[in-house]
């Protein structure tokens, strides 16, 4: 499950992540789709950070509480579930999550209410430094100083163009 993110894991220099994708996310939670699960696959060697924005009620919303949990998994490696909102129309439809950041596998669930409830956030994608100059340098070998310079003597120069004489 997920992961409250670890600060500190992304602080050493010599295996420092460099993000290579940002992307949007989100999600409906509804009477007849109550969780949603975010995950990666598992053979995917990069590390990903889902950002969570915001939380909202969305059009055909009943004036209920509507309660959306996160189930993720804490430092000590146990699954745990925390209520992040409790949304009613008519007095709180929407609340800001300023980018709550969790590790993917992440589950929401919609503990209480019918929504329909959107969240929306960013999907990070780090990759370590030293597995992406491992990737540059196999793009490198491929890409050789023959090539760049055979290409330049194929392009032609550029000519002027002739003026049009008036008759």
């Amino acid at each position: 499950m997920a992961a409250f993110l670890d600060l500190e894991s992304n602080e050493d220099s010599a295996g420092a992540a460099v993000c290579t994708g940002i992307f949007m996310f989100g999600c409906e939670l509804n009477s007849c789709s109550r969780s949603y699960t975010f995950r990666v696959s598992e053979e995917d060697e990069a590390d990903h950070t889902l950002a969570l924005n915001m939380v909202c009620l969305s059009e055909g919303a009943k004036d209920e509480c509507n309660v959306v949990e996160v189930v993720g998994r804490d430092y000590h490696n146990e699954e745990i579930a925390v209520p992040v909102a409790n949304l009613k129309l008519s007095c709180q439809p929407w609340l800001s999550l300023n980018d709550f950041h969790l590790q993917p596998p992440v589950t929401f669930r919609l503990c209480s209410g019918s929504g329909p409830v959107h969240l929306a956030g960013r999907h990070h994608i780090f990759l370590r430094r030293d597995l992406l100059d491992d990737e540059l340098s196999e793009e490198d070998e491929e890409f050789s100083e023959e090539d760049e310079f055979s290409d330049e003597e194929e392009l032609t120069p550029v000519k002027p163009a002739k003026k049009k004489q008036k008759s």
